[in-house]
Order: C-alpha cells, then sequence, then structure tokens
C-alpha cells in the first residue's frame, strides 16, 4: 500500500514535468510548443505551431495514461507513458540535431535548454514510480492464494483413517484413529469377589464372624479371621 501511493506520488509529479516542459524554452530560446508533432517525423522547420498541435500533445496523452494508471494501480500503464515522454523527447533530440547540425548546450541560451530537461525527467519520474508501485496483479493475487490456500494436510482416504493426522516426526503417527480413545476406568484395586486377586484364603464362614460381602469395613484389605473351632469327636 505505502508503494503505491510513493510510486503513485512519484509518477505524478513526472507527468506534471512532462507537461509543463513545452511550455519552456527547448533550444536557442525556442520553446517546445512551438514545434509541430508532425516535425518529428517529416523534420523540424521553423514553421511556428499551435499549442494543441505542437508537442504538448503526446505529453498530455501521456499524462492522462498516467492518471489511469494511478487510478487502476496498473505498473504498465505508468511505465508505458514514461516510454512515451522519453521517446517523444529522444526523437526531437535527433530531429533538431540533424536541422541544426549538432547539438550543444549552451549556457547563453544556444543550445539545449531547460524544457528538454523538464521533459526527460519527466519520464524518469514515470518509469521510477512504475517500479515502486506494486501494481494491482500482485496484490489480488495475494489475496486469491490466501483464500484458496489448501490445508496443512490433506483428508485421508476412507481406507487410510489410522494414519490422520500426519506427523512431522518419524515413526508411527501419534493419533492412530480419527475418534477419541476410550477413557480408561482408573484402577481401585482387586476385585474382592474374585478369587484369583484375593490376597487371603478363603475361609468358611462362621456365624459370628461377618463375611467379607457384609463387613462394612475395607473389602480390600479386612482383618484376619479367627481359625474355626475343632471338631467334636
Amino acid at each position: 500500500m505505502i508503494r503505491n501511493i510513493l510510486g503513485s506520488l512519484v509518477a505524478l509529479a513526472g507527468a506534471a514535468s512532462a507537461v509543463l516542459s513545452p511550455f519552456r524554452d527547448w533550444y536557442a530560446g525556442r520553446a517546445g510548443q512551438d514545434y509541430r508533432v508532425r516535425d518529428l517525423f517529416g523534420g523540424i522547420t521553423a514553421t511556428e505551431s499551435g499549442v494543441l498541435v505542437s508537442i504538448l500533445l503526446p505529453f498530455l496523452f501521456a499524462a492522462l495514461l498516467v492518471i489511469a494508471g494511478v487510478v487502476v494501480r496498473s505498473r504498465i500503464v505508468v511505465a508505458f507513458a514514461g516510454v512515451v515522454v522519453l521517446g517523444f523527447t529522444i526523437l526531437w533530440m535527433v530531429r533538431q540535431g540533424q536541422a541544426a547540425g549538432s547539438l550543444v548546450v549552451g549556457g547563453d541560451g544556444a543550445g539545449l535548454q531547460v524544457g528538454v530537461a523538464n521533459a526527460a525527467a519527466g519520464g524518469v519520474l514515470m518509469l521510477i514510480g512504475a517500479l515502486l508501485m506494486t501494481g494491482r496483479g500482485r496484490d489480488r493475487g495475494r489475496g486469491r492464494r490466501a483464500r484458496s490456500a489448501p490445508e496443512p494436510y490433506a483428508a485421508p482416504a476412507p481406507d487410510q483413517v489410522d494414519t490422520w493426522p500426519p506427523t512431522q516426526e518419524p515413526g508411527m503417527s501419534v493419533q492412530t484413529t480419527p475418534w477419541p480413545e476410550p477413557e480408561v476406568d482408573p484402577y481401585v484395586g482387586p476385585d474382592p469377589q474374585d478369587g484369583r486377586t484375593r490376597s487371603y484364603p478363603s475361609y468358611p464362614s462362621h456365624p459370628e464372624v461377618p463375611s467379607a460381602e457384609s463387613d462394612p469395613r475395607d473389602p480390600v484389605h479386612p482383618p484376619h479371621r479367627p481359625p474355626p473351632p475343632p471338631r467334636q469327636g
């Protein structure tokens, strides 16, 4: 976003410089608006030109392209406008060199003057602005990729549910089933009703001694029963 704003400002400054350049002196005290567009293709003459048919015309077209490119955030359109300004400026220099025999930069106003520098600087600023802009297509592509980003792991096939989800570490998967594992009952000690887990021998019940089932104390570790009475012979 910041790059788009900065690039747009630079490109607009270049467009303003290019549009103002025909109103400045270009060569030997002659303003840019005095050069006809047709003279750039057929040879420069001394004929004066109107403003709308002068070299200002392609520069206005380039400025409109810059405005349109900034609105739609198109780097290509802005860069093309810069190429148009630089192209017509270079073409004028070629034709002026052919007409004058050579191009000179004179401090006394006999050679290239500030108008040419403004036009060239405007075209360069347009190209720099296009380079600074990120463009709309890249932002749209990023948003589309962000919305359509695939999940980290694809859903497993029905016959491969034991491999979901895959782990980043080698070895077996931490979770081997998509369903939660059943909870295991906490260990409460051996079952007093199961003879295999009892830690004391079983004696026949005595009428005066309560059995393990009716003993309100700890059923796992009950007190020792007294030995049975001797048999009467």
